[in-house]
């Protein structure tokens, strides 16, 4: 679905964003992009749509190159979120925003309609279809800006850090739809810097350091890398440090499910280390 080859971009004044970056995302995926401030993230999700033009390399979506003549085409395929809703909202009501797109290509009304009423169904908004969006709280301002995008039928979600602001509820209820839509055959790109929900919801990990791409694959490939996950100032997601009391494991966990099947393996064979996996349990 998103194949990136070599891409290099420098802003004005000399600044390195991206230094020969290349991705492939396969249809379907669940894609977390992660790295420190300034490692890049941002800028290589602005390519993924065309809102920044390629320098140097190249990006496909779904086999079509991103550039200026298929800007149009690559964005009825790339739904892209902004960190900040207020930068992606703009019309008078909920129903209006919403409807905007769709609107801007030239839908009839009744077709405006039901996709209005589907991506305000999907985010848990049709309540507010009404309400002026000042009146909104930032957590409802969050899902009017995914369900304007939503009502374009994208095949590609792309969001830059969608949790970020939200209180845990609302954290929680964006993450479930994210995963819904996945589930649904959408496939997702998320900036992130929270490395506790990643491995609860992507299927791929991407990790930037300084503009390059540090290491691209599944969760047990990247995140094995507890050096690598440091040199790039991030770390292991809290529940795996729960067990580096276990010399003998060669694997951490990264969930709440891997731990407990990871005790229970140590339960089975009765390996303690300087606390026994009894005691952990207990405690």
């Amino acid at each position: 679905m998103i194949r990136v080859e070599d891409l290099c971009f420098t802003y004005p004044g000399g600044t390195v964003a991206l230094d020969g970056v290349s991705l492939e995302v396969p249809e379907g995926s669940f894609l977390a992009i992660m790295g420190a401030n300034g490692s890049g993230k941002s800028t290589l999700l602005k390519h993924l749509n065309g809102l920044l033009a390629t320098q140097a390399g190249s990006v496909h979506i779904a086999d079509i190159e991103v550039n200026g003549k298929s800007f149009d085409e690559v964005n009825r395929i790339v739904g892209f979120v902004f960190q900040d809703p207020n930068d992606q909202i703009f019309a008078p009501t909920v129903r209006e925003d919403i409807g905007y797109g769709p609107r801007n290509l030239g839908l009839d009304e009744v077709e405006i309609a039901r996709r209005v009423e589907k991506a305000a169904g999907q985010v848990a908004i049709t309540e507010l279809l009404d309400r002026p969006i000042h009146h909104l709280s930032y957590g409802q301002k969050k899902r009017l800006s995914i369900a304007g995008v939503l009502a374009m039928e994208p095949r590609v979600l792309v969001l830059d850090e969608p949790t970020a602001s939200l209180d845990p509820m609302g954290e929680r209820r964006l993450m479930r739809l994210l995963h819904e839509l996945n589930r649904g055959g959408m496939t997702v790109v998320m900036a992130t810097h929270d490395v506790d929900l990643v491995p609860l919801y992507a299927r791929q990990v991407c990790l930037l350091r300084a503009g390059r791409l540090a290491v691209s694959g599944g969760l047990r490939e990247v995140f094995g890398d507890q050096e690598l996950i440091e040199r790039c100032h991030l770390r292991l997601p809290r529940i795996s440090y729960l067990f580096e009391m276990f010399p003998e494991l060669s694997e951490l966990p990264l969930t709440v499910g891997m731990a407990r099947r990871k005790l229970e393996e140590l339960l089975e064979r009765g390996d303690t280390g300087p606390v026994s996996p009894v005691e952990l349990c207990e405690n």
